[in-house]
């Protein structure tokens, strides 16, 4: 079976962190938190927050994620720039889940290949420059009157085509 990686840029809600966390224990998915903002559960010898910080973050995640942030395995990178050459040194396809012009449609969403789904923050959404990294750029139809999904509903549709 393939690899699926959720990637969670510049997420600042604990609440879709954990639902992330719990969506992605579901689909048997890793989850890549990356920015200084995306808040992240404790771990890690490099976690340099003050204690009350880690706690505070962690106990918020925790509500939703209903103890999946402590049996996902979960990196943190600073960095987008970082986590994007870790995954493609790991062979990852990288595919930003985001409405643009140049997106595809999620259900033509690649199946025979390791990837990495970008989601990231609701309101300004992915910027342009970083979406041309990205190998490729799907959307999630939307049938309804709103313009989009909350990101962590939105993570969920994608992890479950990536799984199909």
């Amino acid at each position: 079976m393939r690899k699926v990686i959720l990637v969670a840029l510049d997420i600042r809600s604990t609440h879709n962190i954990g639902a992330f966390f719990r969506t992605a224990d579901g689909f048997g998915s890793h989850v890549m938190l990356v920015g200084a903002t995306t808040p992240r559960p404790k771990g890690g010898s490099d976690d340099t927050r003050l204690p009350h910080i880690r706690e505070k973050a962690h106990a918020a995640i925790h509500k939703t994620a209903l103890g999946a942030e402590e049996s996902v395995a979960w990196t943190y990178y600073a960095e987008i720039t970082e986590a994007f050459a870790a995954l493609r040194q790991s062979g990852y396809k990288i595919y930003a889940i985001e409405q643009d012009d140049e997106s595809q449609q999620l259900q033509k969403l690649p199946t025979d290949e390791d990837i990495a789904l970008l989601m990231g923050p609701e309101i300004p959404g992915l910027d342009k420059d970083l979406l041309n990294l990205c190998d490729g750029i799907y959307e999630i139809p939307m049938k309804g009157t709103k313009e989009s999904f909350n990101v962590s509903v939105a993570a969920g549709i994608a992890l479950y085509q990536a799984r199909l």
